[in-house]
């Protein structure tokens, strides 16, 4: 049975409702029988015969803050919808498109981005931001958790725990196997200092911090600290099934270099399937050719597999 689709179109004055709309008529090509709701604002009237009309509580007027408002109160709807679903036996799966993260701070919520919201809306113990691509420019599949997201470079060395490193790899190797159908994962984890700091040449973060959260790792299989200049090739190559970046850029840019429109950030640990698209409001482009709706296309796709994952197999 195929799961329920609830698609929240971000930002209304950026690409979310043209890449939603183009990415729905695909998508229905495929599935005739797609069960989808959508949650936001469709300014420009994009969506058409694409899926049903959109619901919002709250009017656009063309400003940042109505337009945080809009974005903000979607995602709470269809976090509560998917909440009910859930505890109703349905299975369902929200996919976000791209929000203004200043807008939404001007509109009063607090958390610097989806990923912060759907915990708190959600109730979850704990969440991790796994980017994935099921195919690259070089072949091979890349998944990359980032383990700190969205905070300042200067915050990250005090934030990378032993704790952080631990609960973060647990969680990815649960849900690689519950929603992936990976049997037995293979992750590494990526050093923090350059060379994995060279024995201590270049800081001490791969003794002091990652090498207890191997120990306590033990149980399954996980590599590291393995430098960043290789653990995401050997990853492509088929070494390991996922990596843990230890901070977002590192993470992010070895993984847009090789996936970029192919990728989609899944948010681990919640109650219901979460996927989003890997790019951004991209309010330049609105109106144009230029739009490119395959990342969200390959959103939906995968939030409807993770939805109602496959028989647990061996490998990818």
């Amino acid at each position: 049975m195929a799961a329920r689709l609830l698609v929240t179109l971000g930002d209304p004055r950026g690409v979310g409702p043209e890449v939603t709309a183009a990415a729905l008529r695909s998508l229905r090509a495929e599935r005739p029988e797609l069960n989808v709701e959508l949650f936001g604002a469709d300014p420009r009237g994009v969506l058409g015969s694409a899926g049903p009309t959109p619901t919002s509580d709250v009017d656009f007027d063309g400003s940042e803050v109505s337009a945080g408002r809009v974005a903000g109160r979607a995602i709470e709807a269809a976090v509560a919808a998917a909440l009910s679903c859930e505890r109703g036996g349905e299975r369902t799966a929200v996919v976000t498109a791209p929000i203004h993260k200043p807008a939404l701070r001007a509109a009063g919520w607090a958390e610097p981005g989806h990923t912060e919201l759907l915990m708190r809306l959600s109730g979850a113990p704990a969440v991790g931001m796994l980017m994935a691509a099921e195919r690259t420019r070089l072949g091979g599949p890349l998944r990359v958790l980032l383990a700190t997201t969205h905070v300042a470079l200067r915050d990250v060395p005090a934030l990378v725990t032993s704790e952080l490193l631990v609960g973060q790899t647990r969680l990815l190797h649960r849900e690689l196997r519950e929603r992936f159908g990976v049997a037995a994962p293979r992750i590494a984890l990526c050093a923090l200092n350059p060379h994995a700091s060279d024995a201590g040449l270049f800081g001490d973060e791969e003794r002091r911090v990652f090498m207890p959260a191997l120990d306590a790792l033990s149980a399954l299989d996980v590599a590291g600290p393995v430098p960043a200049d290789t653990v995401f090739s050997r990853a492509i190559a088929g070494e390991f099934d996922a990596v843990v970046a230890p901070y977002h850029d590192v993470g992010m840019a070895a993984f847009k270099t090789v996936s970029f429109g192919a990728g989609v950030n899944v948010t681990l640990g919640l109650p219901f399937v979460r996927t989003s698209p890997d790019h951004g409001t991209a309010f330049d482009r609105v109106g144009t050719d230029a739009i490119d709706a395959s990342s969200m296309l390959e959103a939906l796709r995968l939030a409807l597999r993770l939805a109602v994952p496959a028989r647990v197999s061996e490998g990818l």
